[in-house]
C-alpha cells in the first residue's frame, strides 16, 4: 500500500476549507464499460489537480503503483481497502491496493496487479486494465503510478467481490459508488499545519482533499478517504469530466 502522510495527525480535525459545489459531477453515461474503454483509448487534453505533494522532499524516491479497481456493477463502484489498526504506519487509513515496485516487475501494471493479488487476493486475470493515470509523488518519497482496471463481478459476488484480504495488512475491503467519488460536492478541501519538529521546517500549511463516505443514510460508519488516495480520485474526476 502507498499513502501520502507519515505524520501522526487526525485528518478529520483539519480545517475544512470548503467543497467544490461549482463543479459538475461526471455524467453517469461515462461510467459504462464502453465509455471508459474509449476514454483511455482516446484520452482528452486535461491536467491533474495535484501530481506532487510539496510539503516534504525525501531523498531517493521509490517507484510504486496502485490499482484503481472499478467494479462494473449496475452502479459501478471503486474497490478500496482499509489498513489494519495494528500497523506501525498509516494504521486504519484507506488506500488502493498497491505498493512499491520490485525488481521482477516489468512495469507499473505488473506491480499494481501483483500487489492487488497479494493484498486482497484479486487474481490478475480478472482485471481488464484500461491504462495508467499520471504519476503522483507523495511527500514521503513514493512516485506512484495509478493503474485503472475494470472488474466484472460474478453473479454470487453481491454486494462484494469474493476476496481474501491479507489480515496482516488489510482490515477490510469495501466498495464506494463511482458516482459518489466523481461528484465534487463530496470533495472536501482541508488544511492543517504540521509542527516543525515533525516536518523539519517552520509550520507549513498542508492542503489536501478528503471524501468521507457512509455506506447508507442511516449508517454511523464513516470511511474517511483522504491524502494520496483522495488526490488520485480527484485526478480521475478531472480525466473523466474533461
Amino acid at each position: 500500500m502507498v499513502h501520502a502522510m507519515t505524520v501522526s495527525i487526525d485528518p478529520r480535525v483539519a480545517e475544512l476549507l470548503g467543497h467544490d459545489h461549482h463543479l459538475p459531477p461526471v455524467d453517469p453515461q461515462r461510467f459504462s464499460q464502453q465509455a471508459l474503454v474509449e476514454r483511455f483509448l482516446s484520452p482528452p487534453v486535461w491536467q491533474p489537480d495535484i501530481s506532487i505533494e510539496r510539503w516534504a522532499s525525501p531523498p531517493d524516491p521509490v517507484h510504486a503503483a496502485v490499482l484503481v479497481p472499478i467494479v462494473m456493477r449496475p452502479e459501478p463502484a471503486v474497490l478500496l481497502t482499509q489498513r489494519t489498526a495494528t500497523l506501525r504506519k498509516h494504521a486504519g487509513q484507506i488506500s488502493f491496493p498497491g505498493g512499491r515496485s520490485e525488481p521482477g516487475d516489468p512495469d507499473p501494471v505488473a506491480t499494481a496487479l501483483r500487489e492487488a493479488h497479494e493484498e486482497v487476493g484479486l487474481p490478475p486475470e480478472r482485471v481488464h486494465v484500461l491504462g495508467q493515470m499520471p504519476r503522483y509523488t507523495t511527500g514521503t518519497g513514493f512516485i506512484v503510478t495509478p493503474v485503472v482496471g475494470l472488474i466484472a463481478p460474478q453473479p454470487h459476488e453481491t454486494p462484494m467481490l469474493a476476496l481474501q484480504p491479507d489480515p496482516s495488512e488489510v482490515a477490510e475491503a469495501f466498495e464506494v459508488p463511482l458516482s459518489f467519488l466523481m461528484d465534487p460536492r463530496h470533495h472536501q478541501r482541508r488544511a492543517f499545519g504540521v509542527p516543525a519538529i515533525e516536518m523539519g521546517r517552520d509550520n507549513p500549511r498542508i492542503e489536501f482533499f478528503s471524501m468521507p463516505w457512509r455506506p447508507g443514510a442511516e449508517s454511523d460508519r464513516e470511511y474517511f478517504i483522504w491524502g494520496a488516495t483522495a488526490a488520485m480520485l480527484r485526478n480521475l474526476y478531472r480525466f473523466l469530466s474533461a
